[in-house]
């Protein structure tokens, strides 16, 4: 069965893009939207700008009232709002702690049909063991209890790649020889992660390919690409960059296209699945 989570985060978007061109179509500008329903000139904003946890069905109701729209249309944006508002995971309910996730990366993780990833240094969260997350966890400055509660908000992402009701996501990774090299925990911690990728990149929703010292410098050299697409063609494709201290959302189209075009080239610079396969069966009984 699905996860009723799964959709939600790209239906609360596609909501919000629904409602800003309903608006437009009636013809109101954003102030006269707002003052038509005595509210304060931000919350539209916020709305139109997908800033909002969960969607108010009566708020929304009242905005289809003001713009016009057909019973067809009502119930198009009654069914977004129903799947938007599904309780989603990732969303920290105790206000007294740092959150795991400060933006909608998980969501969008969640509900992609296709997710394209390029780390230069780090394996892909989706990819690591548990023993590799509690070592990269421990070089940060974060808290034990904060450590100890992203570890368990990856191992949950993870679960995407075991879906069976059809929604597993289609998984380009492409990771650096650097990334293996390492010493971190003990041997066995490390040759284990290794047989880890070897056998995932076996799943047939999954394509790993392998960037080596030997192949000289690439594309991709200072990147770190997270690139998601989705089921539907009117949910337009997102990035996210990732750094140590913050992730930045992409979303224009054009920045977006140039990103995949970078994936691109970083992809063909690397190892074919087989050969990369071939390369961590290896590494896996002769790493030191």
């Amino acid at each position: 069965m699905t996860d009723k989570s799964y959709g939600a985060t790209v239906a609360k978007r596609r909501l919000a893009r629904r409602l800003t061109g309903l608006r437009v179509r009636s013809g109101l500008s954003l102030n006269e939207a707002a003052d038509k329903l005595g509210w304060n000139r931000g919350r539209l904003n916020r709305f139109e700008a997908n800033q909002w946890r969960q969607p108010d069905p009566s708020l929304v109701r009242d905005l289809a009232r003001i713009y016009g729209t057909s019973e067809a249309e009502r119930e198009d944006l009654e069914d977004l709002v129903t799947r938007s508002r599904a309780r989603l995971w990732w969303h920290e309910p105790d206000k007294d702690m740092d959150k795991v996730f400060s933006n909608e990366f998980a969501g969008f993780e969640n509900d992609a049909a296709r997710i394209s990833v390029y780390m230069p240094l780090v394996l892909p969260g989706l990819l690591q063991t548990r023993a590799y997350m509690e070592a990269l966890l421990a070089a940060g400055p974060w808290s034990p209890r904060w450590r100890e509660r992203a570890l368990e908000a990856r191992l949950r992402r993870q679960q995407i790649l075991d879906r069976a009701d059809g929604t597993v996501p289609r998984l380009v990774a492409v990771i650096t020889e650097a990334s293996l090299m390492y010493r971190w925990g003990s041997l066995e911690d490390r040759r284990a992660q290794v047989a880890h990728l070897a056998a995932i990149s076996r799943r047939p929703s999954v394509e790993l390919r392998l960037l080596r010292f030997a192949g000289g410098p690439h594309p991709g050299m200072s990147s770190l690409i997270d690139i998601f697409d989705f089921p539907d063609d009117e949910d337009p494709s997102i990035v996210y960059l990732e750094n140590d201290t913050d992730i930045q959302e992409v979303t224009k189209a054009s920045e977006v296209d140039a990103y995949r075009a970078t994936f691109a080239r970083i992809r063909e610079a690397a190892l074919a699945p087989a050969a990369t396969r071939t390369y961590l069966d290896t590494l896996s009984q002769t790493q030191e």
